[in-house]
């Protein structure tokens, strides 16, 4: 014998009764009163026609879902037929019952409100006439109350229905919501990781790369200038494996954990630094004061100063670059140019590469706009970031800050 298991265990799902089985249930249930030995004469058909009257809804109820205020017509129609011939049959009352269930639970509450209310007033009418001309017991307000509970309950099935239906549909589109948001964040995480990526590693490179050429160039004519290229090499080769290792922790990490600190511009002597130790002439201008930035702008412009420096050493000329740092009303210009040695491409060429692609998405988020394009006597890029922030900007701060 087997152990039993949790799959063993959990219930399974009932599978609806199919509709011909129930159809065939209720048929039983109206045709059962009319072959009934009961002691009681007026529930017993008296003659042949009453008899078809009182069986021929069995035949009419499987169209009730079909046509459910017909299929009520007829049975109600049947019911004061056999009563007008002397008969109360339960089972033609029975079908009454039914359809006018199917009526309420089939059709909208507008739709089926007045469907319902007139079929009560036509059994109660139709018995109260009956008992006024004949004496018999027809049970008036029995049958009549019925019909109107089968209608207040088939209203109450539908109602449910709907609702649960509205549940799972409301479940499923925020199911789909998730996902579409999920989808939404794993697409910003990953152009996050890449901006942060080009902003860490393409620098360094940039520095390695020109260091490498001058230490090349120097190393029988110039050992000690070949020895500061190398040590140059050495000390951006630590910082950019620091910042790669950087990501990769914050990658490792659980969703809850804390934002991973950005550089602002209170790092930016050590770029402008490193690119000095390159041969470079760097003029940096800076007329901020000593009022603080808000936190998203500085990492930004940071960003933008790193950028443009990077650009100059891919393809700046005479080595020499001007950075300019200014308040403009309630704006912070943030300027970098530089010569090139080539011929300038039109101002309106597209921009090549991820590198401004990323820069100009990180100034976006704070609100600002980026220009990059020749200019008189070289290359510039210019950026324009709010210093008070505005409802249009986004709420999260770039590099992953919140």
């Amino acid at each position: 014998m087997r152990p039993s298991t949790s799959l063993d265990t959990a219930p399974r799902p009932v599978r609806p009764v199919p509709p011909w089985v129930r159809d065939i249930v209720v048929a039983v249930l109206v045709v059962a009163p009319a072959f009934a030995p009961v002691p009681f004469p007026e529930l017993r058909p008296a003659s042949p026609l009453v008899f078809l009257l009182v069986v021929l809804p069995a035949a009419v109820l499987p169209l009730r879902r079909r046509l459910p205020r017909t299929v009520l017509a007829v049975c109600i129609a049947l019911y004061v037929a056999a009563l007008a011939l002397g008969t109360l049959s339960p089972g033609a009352a029975l079908a009454a019952v039914i359809a006018a269930y199917s009526v309420a639970n089939r059709l909208g509450r507008r739709a089926a409100a007045p469907v319902s209310i007139a079929a009560v007033v036509v059994v109660i009418g139709a018995s109260i006439v009956v008992t006024l001309t004949t004496g018999m017991d027809t049970r008036f307000l029995q049958v009549g109350l019925a019909v109107a509970l089968a209608g207040a309950l088939g209203d109450a099935a539908r109602s449910r229905r709907a609702y649960v239906q509205a549940v799972i549909e409301r479940a499923r589109r925020a199911e789909q919501t998730r996902e579409a948001e999920a989808r939404r964040r794993v697409t910003e995480e990953r152009l996050r990781i890449a901006r942060d990526l080009h902003d860490a590693v393409a620098h360094q490179i940039s520095v390695i790369s020109l260091n490498a050429g001058v230490a090349s160039s120097a190393m029988e004519s110039r050992p000690e200038r070949a020895q500061e290229a190398l040590a140059t090499i050495r000390t951006a080769s630590r910082e950019v494996l620091a910042e790669i290792g950087s990501m990769l922790s914050v990658l490792r990490t659980p969703d809850d954990a804390g934002p991973r600190d950005q550089p602002g511009l209170a790092r930016l002597p050590e770029i402008v630094e490193s690119v000095r130790v390159a041969g470079w002439e760097v003029v940096v201008r800076d007329e901020l004061g000593d009022e603080p930035l808000p936190l998203g702008v500085d990492i930004v412009a940071y960003r933008v100063v790193q950028e443009g420096l990077t650009n100059a050493l891919k393809h700046g000329a005479a080595r020499r670059a001007f950075v300019l740092l200014r308040r403009d009303g309630d704006d912070l210009e943030v300027v970098v140019t530089n010569p090139v040695s080539h011929e300038p491409q039109p101002a309106d060429s597209p921009v090549s590469g991820f590198g401004l692609v990323g820069l100009r998405e990180r100034v976006d988020s704070v609100g600002g706009v980026v220009e990059a394009g020749p200019a008189p006597g070289g290359y510039r890029l210019a950026a324009r970031l709010p210093l008070v922030a505005s409802s249009s900007v986004r709420r999260s701060t770039p590099g992953g800050l919140s």
